[in-house]
């Protein structure tokens, strides 16, 4: 089976925490962009490091340009809460004498999945921008989703909206929200993990989640820090006589069975599996995203 994000307008990128899916995003997203493609990266209400990975100060809640083609934005509660209400109210001096006000804002509290709601409302906002010449404003645009169980919660908000409240723009909103996430036409999610029992499991865990409680189909799986064979037998029963190789050569061992077995397990669930190879440097830097963003450009291309 080929994984491609060759015609896919939104790709979100999840997996549970430490994986590596920051990274991974940040890599997708560098790929896109080398390739000519209007690429916005978005983090969700999180502590930054795209920009910083890419060599660049934080961002925060605007959109910034990064370098060609590529743009980032961390979207938090408080700025996608006013955009998405100027979007619904287009007047300013309607938003600060309703939403300012301190008594609505205490009861919006109590709406059922209103943050996470409007974080993802400014998301898909841009997937829908256009330029002047009626262009999309971005061909692409990666989510650094939040991590397995919040992603779920996250993804899910659009549905919950729909089985909660009325009729009305907020159930519009959710409807075209819900119906745009789960078009396989447009949206792809790609999981990530890591050759390691627990992040294994909960990628499998995830892979159901999405399919049956979101009805997002995941693309792919990105194994990250993949550890491939080096050593032939002989040459491993020539190192282990040498006490200085001893060592290292039995913990590459180690690695390699991991990545081996992980990657059998990730297969089972019949989809492609793109291995990131663990790249060995002092301080993951720009040079090190760079490599990665060159094994992930089969997915762009459909040649997985």
């Amino acid at each position: 089976m080929n994984a491609s994000l060759a015609n896919k307008r939104l790709v979100i990128v999840t997996g549970k925490g430490g994986v590596g899916k920051t990274t991974v995003a940040a890599a997708l997203a560098l790929d896109f962009a080398r390739a000519g493609l209007r690429t916005l990266v978005c983090e969700v209400n999180a502590k930054e490091r795209i920009a910083p990975l890419l060599g660049r100060p934080a961002v925060g809640p605007q959109v910034t340009s990064l370098e060609e083609n590529l743009w980032a934005v961390n979207v938090q509660p408080y700025e996608a809460m006013r955009e998405y209400a100027l979007m619904i109210v287009k007047f300013e001096s309607i938003y600060n004498a309703v939403f300012e006000n301190r008594l609505v804002r205490y009861f919006l509290r109590f709406i059922p999945s209103l943050q996470e709601l409007v974080l993802l409302g400014k998301i898909l906002f841009h997937v829908k921008e256009q330029r002047p010449d009626k262009s999309w404003r971005f061909d692409r645009i990666v989510i650094d989703a939040p991590a397995t169980g919040h992603a779920i919660t996250f993804l899910s908000v659009p549905q919950v909206l729909l089985n909660t409240v009325p009729p009305g723009a907020l159930a519009n909103d959710a409807r075209w929200m819900r119906d745009f996430l789960v078009d396989e036409t447009l949206t792809a999610a790609l999981l990530v993990s890591l050759p390691e029992d627990m992040p294994v499991n909960e990628t499998i865990e995830l892979y159901a989640a999405l399919k049956d409680r979101v009805k997002i189909k995941p693309q792919a799986v990105v194994l990250n820090s993949f550890v491939g064979p080096r050593f032939t037998d002989e040459e491993v029963a020539s190192l282990s006589r040498q006490n200085a190789a001893h060592d290292f050569v039995a913990a590459h061992r180690v690695r390699e069975h991991l990545s081996s077995s992980a990657f059998v397990r990730l297969k089972g669930l019949g989809l492609p599996v793109i291995c990131l190879p663990r790249v060995h440097t002092p301080a993951f830097d720009r040079a090190a995203l760079e490599t990665l963003a060159q094994q992930l450009a089969p997915l762009r291309e459909g040649t997985t």
